[in-house]
């Protein structure tokens, strides 16, 4: 839904309303009812707009969610509200997510890089760590903004190269930042889908996920387990999959989950074994759900439990 709540106080400012508006810009008679509806308006129109009222464009609109934890977490990003959920949701599964795949960095350190964009590192910090860090804030940015759209493999795509891009990783002519993986890879021995296979094989995943019509956390647990075994990038799979999880349970208001570096042993194990025991990947993430509740009780904020239903 969109908040013309913006344009309204502007117009009160300016002494006019929407239909002298109207009239001083030559406005379409459907243009104005897609404000009175809370409906997108054009990026011509609102520039048009905005430069009449002598305002930023963002400022006449913006959107709001019925989903509660994502209005939050928008408010508290627009607002860059400290020690809130934005706050500790980018400081929390930053740290949890890329210490999963190895980096050096402590949550004190991730924590002073976000508040601060600074590092008092010492020694032995790759600086691909450092980066990676603030990308994954980005990364978490991009997934809040883009939290209501349909999955789709730009989207994915898009997430890789924000996490990816100015990494060493990114000087190798072979490896793909923002683009699916050119060379075939294992994980923990097990084959993964060849790069000649991966299009194909995302296509058919998000097609039959987006499919679906009332999403649960075991359709999204489902969707982040059959993405690590295609596995469609050379390297980044788990952090993308894992920011991909949370951006489909803010699509569907559906409590999200950190997979907290403390639990890796059991997240990898039902990672590996989910085509043949579904249940421990799924208490996994049920875990890291009971994380993020903890966050949002800490925090006072109020959140619906949505009835799952086992459909895997």
């Amino acid at each position: 839904m969109i908040s013309y709540a913006g344009l309204v106080n502007a117009l009160k400012a300016k002494g006019i309303g929407k239909t002298e508006l109207s009239k001083q810009l030559g406005l379409s008679t459907r243009t104005v009812a897609k404000i009175g509806k809370g409906e997108r308006l054009s990026k011509r129109s609102l520039l048009k707009i905005a430069d009449f009222l002598e305002v930023k464009p963002e400022q006449l609109m913006r959107e709001v969610s019925d989903n509660k934890i994502l209005q939050v977490l928008r408010e508290e990003k627009e607002m860059k509200l400290s020690g809130g959920l934005y706050h500790e949701l980018q400081v929390r599964m930053t740290y949890n997510s890329n210490h999963i795949e190895g980096s050096k960095l402590s949550e004190d350190q991730t924590r002073q890089i976000f508040e601060t964009s600074t590092l008092d590192a010492g020694d032995g910090i790759p600086v691909d760590d450092v980066l990676e860090t603030v990308h994954h804030f980005r990364a978490i940015d991009y997934v809040i903004d883009t939290a209501e759209d349909v999955l789709t493999e730009e989207i994915i795509k898009h997430l890789h190269y924000i996490l990816k891009h100015d990494t060493k990783d990114s000087t190798l002519a072979w490896f793909a930042v923002g683009d699916y993986k050119k060379r075939a890879n294992l994980v923990g021995g097990r084959e993964t889908s060849k790069p000649s296979e991966v299009h194909k094989h995302m296509q058919t995943l998000l097609s039959r996920y987006n499919a679906k019509d009332n999403v649960t956390v075991e359709d999204i647990i489902a969707l982040h387990a059959e993405f690590e075994y295609i596995h469609p990038f050379q390297d980044g799979n788990g952090r993308v999959g894992r920011l991909v999880a949370l951006k489909e349970c803010l699509r569907h208001n559906v409590i999200p989950f950190i997979i907290e570096d403390a639990k890796r042993n059991f997240y990898y194990r039902g990672l590996s074994e989910w085509r043949n025991e579904k249940g421990w990947l799924t208490d996994t993430c049920l875990d890291g759900q009971d994380v993020f509740v903890k966050l949002l009780d800490a925090l006072e904020i109020p959140y619906e439990v949505k009835n799952n239903e086992n459909s895997l």
